[in-house]
């Protein structure tokens, strides 16, 4: 598929250069020493007999936001210490056979369905797995031993994320808001340039094809701005003041600049639909009509421009686009010249990019209000 803007966020930078890639290094380097941290106080402090208990459960607790380290690291907790009981209750009464050890991953797995453990629920089946199958599940002076070997790695799991540089998802969130509105606006400038002239098919065919494609983008730009939300719970370097003051006046600190991400993306849907609507217009109209009215097509065109420009850049200085419109209209309206057929597509037009400019207006006043920290 083609690209007007030929940057998508991949395909702009190096890889080392984006935020994302640096938090996911970092998460990776954290859970290594989580596991490792939790191995050593297994082996050195608790002289475990199973010391893997400790790097297992301390790497299933490093999550990519401190609230879901927390979370899970409670459910974690539970499941394992479920998997710890149930392997001492099966390996005690029934010894440790193919039944017995089927029976005991029959319950596991079905446990693992109850809702309060469904993300971290399977942990059960696994640690009955691990403790009977290293043929302890039958000791009972061991049973605190595991337990305490499982919480040593899910605290070792909960500290290293909370200590060490907890993620944040704010720059990930930016760069994925910025560019979705990028792309909006090139296709809106693109537009503008080829309509001034004279445009094909394939060209209204690449305009329609990358709105769609924003339209999917904005799928990923959702779920990075929801990882945005939850990575400041719980998070202490939300309580530095590194971040700046509230997104707008009367917003409380702890929504900041998130809640301007939302604004804009929920506006960026909607923009998305009128340039889809704009777009399929432009395509159908290439196929049947040729009459063009040269005023309308110029001052159309200008206007569509400066609202690319507008969207993708909120500094751009442009005049109100909204009182333009209006006022294309009333000319348009005036000119006893325009056969009456043609107002059919000119209103459908000027109507699709009167919704574009709200959208405009909107994203440029929330996207302000978030620099401004």
């Amino acid at each position: 598929m083609r690209s007007l803007n030929g940057g998508r966020i991949h395909e702009r930078e190096p890889l080392w250069r984006r935020p994302e890639f640096t938090t996911d290094l970092i998460q990776i380097l954290k859970t290594v020493v989580a596991a490792a941290a939790a191995w050593w106080i297994a082996v050195t402090l608790l002289e475990s007999s199973l010391p893997f208990l400790a790097p297992w459960t301390a790497l299933l607790t490093v999550h990519a936001t401190v609230h879901r380290s927390l979370v899970r690291g409670v459910q974690t907790m539970v499941a394992s210490v479920l998997g710890v009981a149930l392997s001492f209750l099966v390996g005690h009464y029934l010894g440790v056979s193919l039944w017995s050890f089927a029976l005991a991953i029959l319950i596991g797995v079905a446990a693992a369905r109850l809702s309060w453990l469904r993300e971290e629920g399977i942990a059960i089946a696994t640690t009955a797995i691990f403790v009977l199958g290293s043929g302890f599940g039958e000791q009972a002076p061991l049973l605190i031993d595991r337990i305490f070997e499982v919480a040593v790695g899910v605290g070792a799991g909960v500290l290293v994320n909370l200590v060490i540089i907890p993620p944040l998802r704010e720059k990930q969130a930016a760069r994925y808001v910025d560019n979705v509105n990028e792309r909006m606006g090139k296709v809106l400038v693109s537009v503008a340039e080829e309509f001034s002239k004279s445009w094909e098919t394939d060209k209204a065919d690449t305009w329609f094809e990358e709105c769609e494609s924003i339209a999917s983008e904005l799928d990923s730009a959702w779920e990075v701005v929801y990882y945005a939300r939850e990575s400041r719970r719980g998070n202490p370097r939300m309580r530095s003041g590194a971040f700046g003051p509230a997104t707008r006046a009367g917003t409380p600190k702890d929504s900041r600049s998130v809640a301007g991400y939302e604004d804009i993306l929920t506006r960026a849907n909607e923009g998305v639909s009128h340039l889809l609507h704009l777009a399929r217009t432009l395509r159908e109209a290439t196929q049947g009509y040729r009459n063009w009215d040269e005023r309308f097509r110029s001052q159309w065109a200008n206007i569509v421009g400066d609202a690319g420009r507008a969207i993708s850049d909120p500094d751009a200085d442009v005049s109100p686009l909204y009182d333009r419109l209006t006022d294309l209209s009333a000319t348009m309206a005036k000119n006893e010249e325009i056969d009456p057929m043609s107002w059919t597509l000119y209103g459908s037009l000027i109507t699709s990019v009167r919704h574009i400019v709200v959208v405009v207006d909107d994203v440029a006043s929330s996207r302000n209000a978030r620099e401004r920290t």
